[in-house]
């Protein structure tokens, strides 16, 4: 515990460039090891890319194969024998909240023993404040999101990846995943999410337009949407001022398509408005359908929109699908809706996912529904895992 803290302080004063240095010399000089390294996820949720300085020189490994593949998605320590070398390698994942940033990999001496459960224990501690200390950091350094880059974004990518919270996130009372496509030249959809002791406001937007105008309309949406909410304005009053700032900035020329929710964590009710075409689909008790709402105008089509709450109920145990446009309405070679049964095959075949694979996994099924080559619109989804609040002993 004594060596977990020391690591926490050491972290907590290095400079925001030199946090993954500091912890790489006291594991090498604690724990004798021969390399170690931080591997960052990319934007598309495909590779591990090595932490270092421009220009990357370090060849990616796979995020879905191989032992770091394997501790990045089962969020457990995994251990790898090299062979011949006499070292082996551990693999600890870096998160925090839920929120999946890579993998720490340690090469360490074998000697005649396998790493031990205090070993683990120590190196999934040091790696679960790493990943604190590079949430932290990224507000000051630009060198761990240009680890995460197998291409260059666009600037319209740029812009929406900035905007969003996290791609992942858990408590007791629920899980999100959520991933955007295509990864890197992404310029409308978006979502976003903030928790308190007992709701959690989750919106997710599917823009209008391409490219830059696109980026910043869903930038204007979402602030505002944060700006009503941060003044603690109800689900009324924040798609009332985001409605009010997109009218007045573009008359009813560009506007946004919004899903807004607010969950009661003790209880699983759930207050929505429907403004636009972003869709949910409900998995319970392996029975997928969709959860029929009364559609509302969408953020800035019309100046003073009234704006009606409708509600559900979620139960523990039910899983909710949130997708774009971009997804339910991609069609096959053959014309056929993603919407209408090639979805509803890929919420039952990810079921046993926890939520944050979960979009990345059902938009690789996309590709496979509509086939290879450029996507007539960008994609979302949202995955949210409802656990219900743990009953107090």
């Amino acid at each position: 515990m004594n060596r977990s803290r020391a690591v926490e302080r050491m972290l907590r004063e290095a400079a925001p460039h030199e946090v993954f240095d500091v912890l790489r010399a006291f594991v090498q000089r604690h724990h004798h090891a021969v390399s170690v390294e931080l591997l960052m996820a990319d934007y598309a949720m495909t590779e591990l890319h090595p932490v270092s300085v421009l220009p990357h020189t370090s060849a990616p490994v796979p995020l879905h194969s191989g032992e770091a593949g394997r501790a990045f998605g089962a969020q457990e320590p995994r251990v790898a024998d090299n062979g011949s070398d006499s070292t082996v390698t551990v693999f600890v994942p870096v998160s925090v909240r839920g929120d999946r940033l890579g993998v720490l990999s340690v090469t360490l001496p074998s000697g005649e023993d396998r790493p031990d459960a205090d070993l683990l224990g120590h190196l999934k501690e040091y790696a679960d404040a790493l990943a604190h200390e590079i949430v932290v950091a990224q507000r000051d350094t630009d060198l761990f999101l240009q680890a995460r880059r197998a291409e260059r974004l666009t600037l319209a990518a740029e812009m929406q990846w900035q905007l969003l919270p996290a791609r992942s996130c858990s408590r007791p009372e629920y899980s999100i995943g959520a991933q955007l496509e295509p990864a890197y030249s992404i310029f409308g959809d978006s979502f976003d999410w903030s928790a308190s002791a007992d709701d959690l406001i989750l919106t997710v937007s599917n823009g209008m337009g391409e490219g830059i105008e696109a980026a910043l309309l869903t930038n204007l949406a979402v602030n505002a949407l944060r700006n009503a909410r941060r003044a603690g304005l109800d689900l009324v009053g924040q798609a009332s001022l985001a409605d009010q700032a997109i009218y007045g900035r573009h008359q009813g020329h560009q506007y946004l398509s919004t899903l807004l929710l607010r969950f009661h964590l003790p209880t699983g009710n759930v207050e929505i408005i429907d403004a636009g075409s972003p869709r949910i689909w409900r998995l319970r008790a392996d029975v997928v359908e969709a959860v029929e709402l009364e559609p509302q105008m969408p953020l800035g089509m019309f100046e003073d929109t009234p704006y009606v709450p409708q509600h559900f109920t979620v139960e523990p145990g039910d899983r909710l699908l949130f997708v774009s446009d971009g997804v339910y309405d991609a069609l096959s070679p053959e014309g056929e809706k993603y919407s209408l049964n090639a979805l509803a095959k890929a919420v039952l075949s990810t079921r046993a996912l926890p939520a944050s694979q979960v979009p990345r996994t059902m938009l690789e099924e996309l590709l496979g529904h509509r086939g290879f080559g450029p996507a007539a619109d960008d994609s979302l989804v949202v995955c949210l895992d409802w656990h219900g609040r743990p009953a107090r002993n």
